[in-house]
């Protein structure tokens, strides 16, 4: 059972699929571009849609909003620098403003960011920077199906070798959990050769943080030398093998908003204080009120809880395993933070050129009012300008985000319950096509019309 009782309650839209239609159809067939009216089940990201504890409130009522050096911020200091050890913590907006800032001040222009996964912004970030995303993930991601417990790690044998082959690297990155990978978790043992290869040949590395706490949770059930520990003793030890971390707060902070970068290193410090305060305010607030820095700290000791992370790690396996009795499978064996339906395994009349998992995310809002998102050709695939797919991504996913002590399991059966419908006649599912193509993050703006078989 959940470990916690509901104090507060918020009505949700129930919606007819003649409405649906025809909002999706005026939303150009993407998800983003609908709204909260629109959704009945809002799966699209589990990034600053998690549910306040009533501590939390209680710490969002004592913040300071002090300009400078508030009581807030060294509360939350003294938060992130037990749990992470690093010298230089900086509070930013959200994750992705602490990418933009580590990566304008560590990459130079040609070298490359080397990732299990890079996220969709990570990567963006890298690109923005005149760096060149790579990943390296580790062969047993490859298997969707099969039981191997740490399918987020990287691929240590190419990683080696990128190292001492001629290219410039600039940065190292581990993303815990591996979100772009089907939220797979990396193994203690992964991330300890990581940093032993990087310090041998000189090369920064850094954890993106954003789901640490699951992580470590996977790794104490998962990893057998940490059978025993708590999930907050895994995530320091995490944390002290790196040179610093990025970390959105929105996620394992738990909060509506939030960042932070962390850092070792004075002189790159020195640097990124510099961009932090040109972009997102003071070093003591960047860009966050005093009582969100209060709730960000609070958040950062409640994620750590095992009893929160057990419920929260057993409801998305009963959603996974709810749809694959209902006939969908996903990913094996399941994260923490979503389940990522295999949509090319359901629709094989679609083919990547017209957006599998494009097309399952799409009846799942059409069919149920559920908002989701893809995790394939759509987002991950090379488009040529017309808007035809030259190289397709890897696998058609479509990944369930699930929000942090936000539903219950009954509005999960109901989840399950819309994707039998969609398999007891696959067929049906249409395929889409490109009309809008942004020439980067294309997932977000883009705009697309429906292709009937």
């Amino acid at each position: 059972m959940e470990p916690y009782r509901i104090k507060v309650v918020e009505p949700i839209p129930i919606t007819t699929r003649e409405y649906r239609e025809r909002r999706y159809a005026e939303a150009g067939y993407n998800q983003f571009n609908l709204t909260a009216e629109d959704v009945t089940i809002d799966l699209l990201s589990d990034s600053g849609t998690g549910a306040l504890s009533a501590e939390q409130m209680a710490a969002g009522m004592r913040g300071d909003e002090t300009y400078a050096g508030s009581r807030s911020w060294f509360r939350f200091r003294e938060v992130a620098e037990d749990l992470t050890a690093y010298q230089h913590i900086f509070p930013v907006h959200q994750g992705r403003a602490a990418e933009r800032i580590l990566f304008g001040a560590l990459l130079k222009p040609g070298q490359i960011s080397v990732s299990n996964t890079h996220f969709d912004m990570t990567r963006a970030n890298v690109e923005l920077s005149g760096g060149t995303a790579r990943d390296l993930p580790c062969p047993e991601a490859a298997d969707l199906d099969s039981d191997a417990p740490f399918k987020g790690n990287i691929d240590l044998d190419a990683l080696t070798a990128l190292l001492e082959g001629p290219e410039d690297v600039g940065v190292v990155v581990m993303t815990i959990t591996n979100n772009g990978g089907g939220g797979q978790p990396v193994s203690m043992a992964n991330l300890e050769a990581v940093s032993t290869l990087c310090r041998k040949h000189n090369v920064p590395f850094f954890l993106d943080a954003a789901r640490f706490a699951e992580n470590a949770w996977l790794v104490t059930q998962r990893e057998e030398r940490f059978h025993g520990h708590t999930p907050r003793e895994v995530a320091k030890l995490a944390f002290r093998l790196a040179d610093g971390c990025v970390l959105s707060l929105k996620k394992d902070g738990i909060v509506h908003i939030g960042g932070m970068l962390a850092l070792q290193d004075t002189e790159l410090a020195k640097q990124c204080e510099l961009l932090l305060i040109a972009t997102e305010g003071f070093l003591t607030y960047g860009g966050l009120s005093g009582r969100d820095l209060d709730m960000c700290a609070q958040g950062l000791m409640e994620v750590t809880d095992p009893l929160y992370l057990r419920e929260r790690a057993e409801a998305t396996k009963y959603l996974a395993d709810c749809a694959r009795e209902a006939g969908v499978d996903s990913v094996t064996p399941t994260g923490v933070h979503g389940v990522y339906l295999n949509a090319a395994r359901l629709l094989p009349h679609i083919p990547p050129a017209r957006f599998t998992g494009h097309a399952l995310a799409s009846e799942l809002y059409l069919a149920g009012g559920i908002r989701c998102a893809e995790v394939g050709s759509l987002y991950l695939g090379e488009i040529d300008a017309a808007g035809d797919l030259i190289t397709p991504a890897p696998f058609e996913l479509v990944r369930l985000a699930i929000p942090r002590r936000v539903y219950t399991r009954s509005h999960l059966e109901y989840v399950a319950e819309t994707l039998g419908a969609i398999a007891k006649n696959p067929e049906k599912v249409p395929g889409y096509r490109l009309t809008e193509i942004p020439a980067i993050l294309r997932p977000f703006r883009c705009r697309l019309a429906q292709v009937r078989p």
